[in-house]
């Protein structure tokens, strides 16, 4: 478990870098270590929360919090989060999701990733509706699957321009969070996991100390871009992997 928790060090530092949790890769991580399959997706939204909870505090410190750019994607995404995750999936099933959600979350990163330095000064307002429905779309995924769903919004949001660099870090960090509540809280009425979490304390710790790392360098060293880049090209490589093991 060394080796494991090493691996879930390194990728909470350069998750938390752009400000997400890292769950798609926690979730490729314990499907590779062959952790029971029926405990993973409540690991790997835990480490989430250990995560992201640090990233929305020093973002929302930092002056950055925008409630109406975040606020209807949430209205969308809190109630299917919680739906997704109390669903029971067959393993087959849920491993090509999960290369699936990889694969395509990485692809939309790396489009996006010159964004994160981008310093436009005009925005569009995106209609409530349309961002009801897409956080209802990326709240399902993310409870079915296990992860917070931010790694989807943010490139989604830059693609759509609908706000500063900071702001849209921010408002995924705190989606990934608020989501990885709700689908934990189902994932955990389905399976009854809770006791058996506690095994894995030494995982919470690795991402704990690796998040608080990788939003140092977000906030104080290194270019939000080149992180970005970083972020997408391992998505990228975690999903081609699980690809050649699942076909």
């Amino acid at each position: 478990m060394i080796l494991l928790s090493a691996l879930f060090f390194i990728t909470a530092i350069i998750y938390s870098s752009v400000g997400f949790g890292g769950g798609s890769t926690y979730l490729a991580l314990l499907l590779v270590w062959n952790i029971p399959y029926t405990i993973f997706p409540a690991i790997s939204l835990l480490c989430n929360i250990a995560v992201v909870s640090g990233n929305a505090f020093n973002y929302i410190r930092s002056g950055h919090f925008n409630i109406r750019l975040l606020a209807p994607y949430l209205v969308g995404s809190i109630p299917l989060a919680y739906i997704g995750g109390s669903l029971a999936i067959e393993k087959d099933i849920f491993q090509i999701l999960l290369f699936l959600v990889l694969l395509f979350a990485g692809i939309l990163l790396l489009i996006n990733f010159k964004s994160y330095d981008d310093n436009e000064s005009t925005y569009k307002n995106i209609s409530n509706y349309i961002a009801v429905i897409i956080g209802s779309i990326l709240g399902f995924v993310s409870g079915v699957v296990g992860i917070g769903g931010g790694i989807f919004l943010s490139p989604i949001l830059f693609l759509l321009k609908a706000g500063k660099p900071r702001d849209i870090a921010t408002s995924a960090s705190l989606f990934i969070l608020i989501n990885s509540v709700s689908g934990l809280i189902g994932q955990i009425q389905k399976n009854n996991t809770l006791i058996e979490l506690q095994n894995y304390w030494f995982l919470f710790l690795c991402v704990i100390i690796g998040g608080q790392i990788g939003n140092f360098l977000n906030l104080k060293i290194l270019p939000a871009k080149m992180l970005a880049l970083l972020t997408a090209l391992l998505v990228i490589f975690v999903a081609l992997r699980m690809g050649l093991k699942i076909f």
